[in-house]
């Protein structure tokens, strides 16, 4: 995976997540939507098949760096959980 910082500033950046899945990009967006300095956050793809993965975050309050540190912390929170919960229910 490769991070690309398409554009931006301190309050917002549009990332490219190359050699990802839209998954990644989903789920990250659900977590900064936890987050109350948020005022945008978007996953999208322009085709299907011929563009790799974006997210647009814009912040309020913080930095948007710190904002998705956080939610990719979160992401790791949460695997860890299922993971065990996972292994319990085998």
């Amino acid at each position: 995976m490769e991070v690309v910082k398409i554009k931006g500033d301190e309050k917002s950046a549009l990332i490219e997540l190359r050699e990802e899945t839209f998954t990644l990009t989903s789920a990250l967006e659900e977590q900064l939507w936890e987050d109350k300095n948020i005022t945008e956050a978007a996953s999208f793809r322009e085709h299907p098949y011929l563009s790799e993965p974006k997210i647009w975050v814009k912040v309020k309050k913080g930095d948007v760096k710190e904002a998705l540190e956080k939610a990719a912390e979160s992401l790791i929170d949460i695997t860890k959980e299922f993971r065990e919960k996972f292994s319990k229910a085998l």
